[in-house]
Protein backbone atom coordinates (compact mmCIF):
# COMPACT_ATOMS: atom_id res chain seq x y z
CA UNK A 1 0.00 0.00 0.00
CA UNK A 2 1.37 3.43 -0.95
CA UNK A 3 2.02 5.75 2.00
CA UNK A 4 1.27 9.49 1.82
CA UNK A 5 2.49 12.04 4.35
CA UNK A 6 -0.02 14.90 4.67
CA UNK A 7 1.25 18.09 6.28
CA UNK A 8 -1.24 20.87 7.10
CA UNK A 9 -1.89 22.94 10.21
CA UNK A 10 -5.66 22.68 9.69
CA UNK A 11 -6.80 19.51 11.45
CA UNK A 12 -10.07 19.49 9.53
CA UNK A 13 -8.19 19.45 6.22
CA UNK A 14 -6.04 16.56 7.43
CA UNK A 15 -9.15 14.63 8.39
CA UNK A 16 -10.87 15.31 5.05
CA UNK A 17 -7.85 14.25 3.00
CA UNK A 18 -7.38 11.10 5.05
CA UNK A 19 -11.09 10.30 4.77
CA UNK A 20 -10.88 10.56 0.99
CA UNK A 21 -7.51 8.96 0.28
CA UNK A 22 -7.63 5.91 2.54
CA UNK A 23 -10.64 4.28 0.79
CA UNK A 24 -8.68 4.70 -2.46
CA UNK A 25 -5.91 2.46 -1.19
CA UNK A 26 -3.47 4.88 0.45
CA UNK A 27 -2.02 4.76 3.94
CA UNK A 28 -2.03 8.30 5.34
CA UNK A 29 0.25 9.82 7.98
CA UNK A 30 -0.85 13.29 9.13
CA UNK A 31 1.28 16.02 10.71
CA UNK A 32 0.55 19.66 11.50
CA UNK A 33 3.90 21.38 10.89
CA UNK A 34 6.94 21.27 8.67
CA UNK A 35 9.52 20.48 11.36
CA UNK A 36 7.68 17.31 12.37
CA UNK A 37 7.42 16.38 8.68
CA UNK A 38 11.19 16.73 8.21
CA UNK A 39 11.92 14.64 11.31
CA UNK A 40 9.47 12.00 10.15
CA UNK A 41 11.00 11.77 6.67
CA UNK A 42 14.48 11.46 8.15
CA UNK A 43 13.39 8.25 9.85
CA UNK A 44 10.58 6.84 7.71
CA UNK A 45 9.91 6.11 4.06
CA UNK A 46 6.84 7.47 2.26
CA UNK A 47 5.78 7.45 -1.38
CA UNK A 48 4.49 11.04 -1.59
CA UNK A 49 4.08 14.22 0.46
CA UNK A 50 1.06 16.54 0.36
CA UNK A 51 2.27 19.83 1.79
CA UNK A 52 0.52 23.05 2.78
CA UNK A 53 2.42 26.35 2.56
CA UNK A 54 1.02 28.57 5.33
CA UNK A 55 2.04 26.74 8.53
CA UNK A 56 3.54 27.76 11.90
CA UNK A 57 7.24 27.45 12.76
CA UNK A 58 8.43 26.95 9.18
CA UNK A 59 6.27 27.35 6.07
CA UNK A 60 5.89 25.00 3.14
CA UNK A 61 8.55 26.76 1.09
CA UNK A 62 11.25 26.20 3.68
CA UNK A 63 9.97 22.70 4.46
CA UNK A 64 10.33 21.75 0.80
CA UNK A 65 13.86 23.16 0.63
CA UNK A 66 14.92 21.18 3.70
CA UNK A 67 13.27 17.98 2.46
CA UNK A 68 15.11 18.30 -0.84
CA UNK A 69 18.43 18.35 1.05
CA UNK A 70 18.11 14.64 1.77
CA UNK A 71 15.35 13.01 -0.31
CA UNK A 72 13.73 13.12 -3.74
CA UNK A 73 10.34 11.97 -2.42
CA UNK A 74 7.53 13.38 -4.65
CA UNK A 75 5.97 16.53 -3.20
CA UNK A 76 2.61 18.07 -4.11
CA UNK A 77 1.97 21.50 -2.65
CA UNK A 78 -1.69 21.75 -1.65
CA UNK A 79 -2.44 25.35 -0.70
CA UNK A 80 -4.83 28.28 -0.89
CA UNK A 81 -2.08 30.45 -2.41
CA UNK A 82 -3.13 30.62 -6.05
CA UNK A 83 -0.97 33.35 -7.57
CA UNK A 84 1.19 32.42 -10.56
CA UNK A 85 4.27 33.58 -8.69
CA UNK A 86 3.50 31.13 -5.87
CA UNK A 87 3.13 28.23 -8.30
CA UNK A 88 6.41 29.12 -10.00
CA UNK A 89 8.16 29.45 -6.65
CA UNK A 90 6.83 26.09 -5.42
CA UNK A 91 7.93 24.22 -8.50
CA UNK A 92 11.22 26.08 -8.56
CA UNK A 93 12.28 25.04 -5.05
CA UNK A 94 11.59 21.36 -5.64
CA UNK A 95 7.86 20.58 -5.54
CA UNK A 96 6.70 18.16 -8.25
CA UNK A 97 3.17 19.54 -8.53
CA UNK A 98 1.07 22.40 -7.19
CA UNK A 99 -2.68 22.24 -6.47
CA UNK A 100 -4.72 25.13 -5.11
CA UNK A 101 -7.53 24.99 -2.55
CA UNK A 102 -10.40 24.48 -2.90
CA UNK A 103 -9.68 21.47 -5.07
CA UNK A 104 -11.66 18.76 -6.81
CA UNK A 105 -11.06 15.46 -5.00
CA UNK A 106 -11.07 13.43 -8.22
CA UNK A 107 -8.48 15.73 -9.78
CA UNK A 108 -6.29 15.50 -6.68
CA UNK A 109 -6.45 11.70 -6.82
CA UNK A 110 -5.63 11.70 -10.54
CA UNK A 111 -2.64 14.01 -9.99
CA UNK A 112 -1.35 11.78 -7.17
CA UNK A 113 -1.68 8.69 -9.35
CA UNK A 114 0.01 10.39 -12.31
CA UNK A 115 2.95 11.55 -10.18
CA UNK A 116 3.42 8.13 -8.60
CA UNK A 117 3.40 6.52 -12.04
CA UNK A 118 6.12 8.91 -13.22
CA UNK A 119 8.44 8.02 -10.37
CA UNK A 120 7.85 4.26 -10.63
CA UNK A 121 10.26 2.11 -12.65
CA UNK A 122 9.07 1.82 -16.30
CA UNK A 123 8.60 -1.94 -16.05
CA UNK A 124 6.64 -1.71 -12.83
CA UNK A 125 3.30 0.05 -12.25
CA UNK A 126 1.97 0.69 -8.77
CA UNK A 127 -1.71 1.59 -8.50
CA UNK A 128 -2.70 2.08 -4.87
CA UNK A 129 -0.65 -0.90 -3.76
CA UNK A 130 -1.50 -3.11 -6.73
CA UNK A 131 1.88 -3.75 -8.36
CA UNK A 132 2.09 -4.88 -11.98
CA UNK A 133 5.67 -6.08 -12.44
CA UNK A 134 6.49 -6.73 -16.09
CA UNK A 135 10.06 -7.87 -15.45
CA UNK A 136 9.01 -10.67 -13.11
CA UNK A 137 5.60 -11.11 -14.76
CA UNK A 138 3.85 -10.81 -11.40
CA UNK A 139 0.82 -9.00 -10.04
CA UNK A 140 0.80 -8.43 -6.30
CA UNK A 141 -1.27 -6.56 -3.75
CA UNK A 142 0.14 -5.93 -0.27
CA UNK A 143 2.89 -8.44 -1.17
CA UNK A 144 0.28 -11.10 -1.95
CA UNK A 145 0.69 -12.72 -5.37
CA UNK A 146 -2.40 -12.59 -7.62
CA UNK A 147 -2.17 -15.48 -10.13
CA UNK A 148 -3.07 -14.20 -13.61
CA UNK A 149 -2.81 -16.06 -16.89
CA UNK A 150 -0.38 -14.54 -19.45
CA UNK A 151 -3.25 -12.95 -21.41
CA UNK A 152 -4.91 -11.59 -18.29
CA UNK A 153 -1.58 -10.10 -17.19
CA UNK A 154 -0.96 -8.49 -20.59
CA UNK A 155 -4.49 -7.10 -20.79
CA UNK A 156 -4.33 -5.59 -17.31
CA UNK A 157 -0.95 -4.04 -18.10
CA UNK A 158 -2.36 -2.45 -21.25
CA UNK A 159 -5.20 -0.85 -19.28
CA UNK A 160 -2.88 0.30 -16.47
CA UNK A 161 -0.47 1.95 -18.91
CA UNK A 162 -3.31 3.84 -20.59
CA UNK A 163 -5.20 5.26 -17.62
CA UNK A 164 -8.73 6.50 -18.49
CA UNK A 165 -8.43 5.42 -22.13
CA UNK A 166 -11.36 3.25 -23.23
CA UNK A 167 -10.40 0.04 -25.05
CA UNK A 168 -13.03 -1.66 -27.17
CA UNK A 169 -13.19 -5.45 -27.15
CA UNK A 170 -11.95 -5.45 -30.76
CA UNK A 171 -8.93 -3.33 -29.88
CA UNK A 172 -8.09 -5.52 -26.89
CA UNK A 173 -8.23 -8.59 -29.12
CA UNK A 174 -5.99 -6.98 -31.75
CA UNK A 175 -3.46 -5.76 -29.18
CA UNK A 176 -3.29 -8.78 -26.89
CA UNK A 177 -4.09 -11.68 -29.26
CA UNK A 178 -3.09 -10.17 -32.61
CA UNK A 179 -4.87 -9.11 -35.79
CA UNK A 180 -5.23 -12.67 -37.09
CA UNK A 181 -6.86 -14.01 -33.94
CA UNK A 182 -10.27 -15.68 -34.03
CA UNK A 183 -10.89 -14.63 -30.43
CA UNK A 184 -14.40 -13.30 -29.76
CA UNK A 185 -15.59 -10.43 -27.62
CA UNK A 186 -16.99 -12.71 -24.95
CA UNK A 187 -13.46 -14.02 -24.35
CA UNK A 188 -12.48 -10.46 -23.37
CA UNK A 189 -15.46 -10.31 -21.00
CA UNK A 190 -14.39 -13.61 -19.46
CA UNK A 191 -10.82 -12.40 -18.93
CA UNK A 192 -12.02 -9.12 -17.38
CA UNK A 193 -14.30 -11.08 -15.06
CA UNK A 194 -11.41 -13.34 -14.02
CA UNK A 195 -9.14 -10.34 -13.34
CA UNK A 196 -11.81 -8.74 -11.18
CA UNK A 197 -12.52 -11.94 -9.25
CA UNK A 198 -8.85 -12.59 -8.54
CA UNK A 199 -8.19 -9.00 -7.43
CA UNK A 200 -11.27 -8.97 -5.19
CA UNK A 201 -10.10 -12.20 -3.57
CA UNK A 202 -6.78 -10.51 -2.77
CA UNK A 203 -8.61 -7.56 -1.19
CA UNK A 204 -7.88 -4.96 -3.87
CA UNK A 205 -10.85 -2.61 -4.65
CA UNK A 206 -10.80 -3.50 -8.34
CA UNK A 207 -14.35 -2.25 -8.99
CA UNK A 208 -13.21 1.29 -8.21
CA UNK A 209 -10.64 1.13 -11.00
CA UNK A 210 -11.44 -1.42 -13.72
CA UNK A 211 -14.57 0.06 -15.29
CA UNK A 212 -17.00 -1.20 -17.89
CA UNK A 213 -17.99 1.51 -20.36
CA UNK A 214 -21.30 0.21 -21.61
CA UNK A 215 -21.49 -0.13 -25.38
CA UNK A 216 -17.78 0.68 -25.76
CA UNK A 217 -15.45 -1.51 -23.74
CA UNK A 218 -13.24 -1.21 -20.67
CA UNK A 219 -10.92 1.29 -19.01
CA UNK A 220 -8.77 1.78 -15.93
CA UNK A 221 -9.21 4.89 -13.81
Amino acid sequence: MRKILIVDDEVRMLQLLKLYLEPNGYECVTLTNGLDAIHYLENHSVDLVLLDIMMPEINGWETTRLIRDFTKVPIIMLTARDQSADVIKGLGIGADDYITKPFDEEILLARIQALLRRVSPPNKINENGLIWDDENHELTYNEQLIPLTPKEFEMLGLLLKNNRLVFSRERLIETVWGFDSNTEGRTIDSHIRNIRDKCRKAGFPIDSHLKTVWGLGYKWE
